[in-house]
This record gives structure tokens, C-alpha cells and sequence, in this order.
């Protein structure tokens, strides 16, 4: 009986340790750095915002239909060491997906590099299907929404963004791009997603 007062007694002090450690994770914090952009004019009701990148280094890999969790694993592998530095670099946010790119125009999976790093000192890719590329005066219109990035809340937020678009009289460039700010620990109802839409 001791025995097992003693095992369950370490499992609920494992458990407790483990949830601690996972909580800001499951609730939504994820406690790295996010892509610095300057805003242009923000829309709280509607949770959209116009934004501008100034500059950003991303590292990209093609995503095709069905093989986002292929091209995650891609780009972790490069911030984790596959690299020709082999360098460990820190996890930023947001993971942009579905990206037109510029160099391979077809959807894509890009990593934000910390904004610390430029062009010239950021590991290059040893994997041929890894690539970087600089991206710079970037203007978006962006949604900021919760819950899951299925093709129906995505389709939602994208008829509200493309609607405030054009009631502000500018003119989308492109198609939309997903941003999604959590790790799939995180519960839905506390993700942060986001649609942006590149606009003139």
C-alpha cells in the first residue's frame, strides 16, 4: 500500500512538473520572438491590422498539398543544426505557410530568421530543398484570428480581410498567407492566427 501511495504521489508531482513546463504552450504563450513590423493603422473591432515589414531573412521550403508537417520538420532540422555552420538558432514566430515566393513560385513553409541575423551572416541551408531568401518593405493588411487554420475559418477571415481592403481603398497584391503563431500543443481556442493579404 506505501508503495503505491509513494508511485502515485511521484506521478502527480511528474504530471504537475510536465504541465507546468507545457502550460504556457497549451494557453497560447509561446514565449519567442516575433517578426518586428511597423504599424500603419490598426481595426480593433475586426481584429485587422496594416502593417509594414521593413525587413525580414526567411528560410523556406516548398509545402505541397498534404506535406505541412514534411516541411516543418524541413526547417527545423535547419534552425536545429542543418546548417553549414551548424548552428542551433532560436524558434521565432510567426511560420508563414502558403507563401508565393519569390525565387520558387509555389506554395511554401518559411521560418523567420531573429532579427539579429542579415543575408550575409545567416547559415546557409545544406538541404537542396531549404532556401533563403531577404524580403523588404513588405505591406500587408492582416486578420488576427483563434481557433484552427481549417479551409472554413481560413475562407472566413479571408472574405472579412479582403472586404476591409477594399473599403479602404487599397489593392491586393497576391494571394493570402497563413501565420500561425502557436505549436500544436496549444488548445484552439487559445492560437494565434493570423491571414495577411500583401496590399499597395
Amino acid at each position: 500500500m506505501w508503495k503505491f501511495k509513494h508511485l502515485l504521489k511521484q506521478l502527480t508531482l511528474i504530471s504537475f512538473v510536465t504541465f507546468t513546463l507545457t502550460a504556457c504552450s497549451v494557453f497560447g504563450d509561446n514565449g519567442v520572438e516575433s517578426a518586428p513590423y511597423t504599424l500603419i493603422k490598426s481595426d480593433s473591432t475586426l481584429n485587422i491590422e496594416l502593417r509594414n515589414y521593413d525587413s525580414m531573412i526567411l528560410v523556406s521550403t516548398s509545402m505541397p498539398p498534404g506535406e505541412r508537417n514534411r516541411a516543418f520538420r524541413r526547417l527545423f532540422n535547419y534552425i536545429a543544426g542543418n546548417n553549414d555552420g551548424q548552428k542551433e538558432i532560436a524558434m521565432t514566430a510567426p511560420v508563414f505557410m502558403d507563401q508565393k515566393n519569390t525565387t520558387k513560385p509555389k506554395p511554401a513553409m518559411s521560418f523567420v530568421m531573429p532579427a539579429s541575423f542579415d543575408f550575409e551572416n545567416t547559415p546557409k541551408p545544406t538541404d537542396p530543398n531549404v532556401w533563403l531568401e531577404k524580403v523588404e518593405d513588405y505591406k500587408v493588411a492582416a486578420i488576427t484570428f483563434s481557433g484552427t487554420l481549417s479551409d472554413s475559418n481560413v475562407q472566413e477571415q479571408q472574405a472579412l480581410l479582403q472586404q476591409w481592403i477594399t473599403a479602404n481603398q487599397l489593392i491586393a497584391k497576391g494571394q493570402p498567407i497563413m501565420a500561425a503563431y502557436n505549436g500544436p500543443l496549444t488548445l484552439p481556442m487559445f492560437r494565434k492566427n493570423e491571414l495577411l493579404i500583401r496590399v499597395e
